[in-house]
């Protein structure tokens, strides 16, 4: 089993719906690992867009630094080259920065992943779809209630 081959989802409740911030990155990892190359590209331009430079210096060993460097600014392209360059272990360091920074960027992946014909006959990329909606369900869930009780309090 490799690092990425690991146990991906957890249940108590739901079996198959709730899964730990750990797996969604594997899971990330798993998905740019057999997607097309330019579908890798168009999963890092969404994944960098909410980092600044200090964060992307700081993950993977400043990896896509580099890639944005030479995107230049402020629009980004990621070159087939350069995400050919990028390994899934890469990947999984970078979506798990971004799941700190910004949950939504994560979760637009689930829509980058819908929206694509080429990832549509991958099982982690309908795995990861799968779960990212039912992460956001839960949230929005959440969130409601919160609205309901501060709304009952005043």
């Amino acid at each position: 089993m490799n690092a990425i081959e690991t146990p991906l989802l957890t249940s108590t409740q739901d079996p198959g719906l709730e899964t730990s911030d750990l797996s969604i990155v594997q899971l990330l990892g798993q998905v740019y690992e057999a997607a097309p190359a330019t579908e890798q590209g168009r999963l890092l331009e969404l994944l960098l867009r909410p980092l600044g430079v200090l964060s992307l210096v700081a993950v993977a060993n400043g990896t896509f630094a580099k890639i944005r460097f030479r995107s230049g600014w402020p629009e980004l392209h990621v070159r087939l080259e350069d995400a050919a360059q990028v390994r899934a272990a890469d990947v999984i360091a970078l979506a798990d920065h971004v799941q700190q920074v910004s949950v939504e960027a994560i979760d637009s992946v689930a829509q980058l992943l819908a929206s694509s014909a080429l990832m549509a006959t991958s099982a982690a990329a309908v795995l990861l779809v799968t779960v990212l909606a039912h992460r956001a369900r839960s949230r929005r869930a959440s969130d409601s209630d919160a609205v309901l009780v501060e709304a009952a309090w005043d």
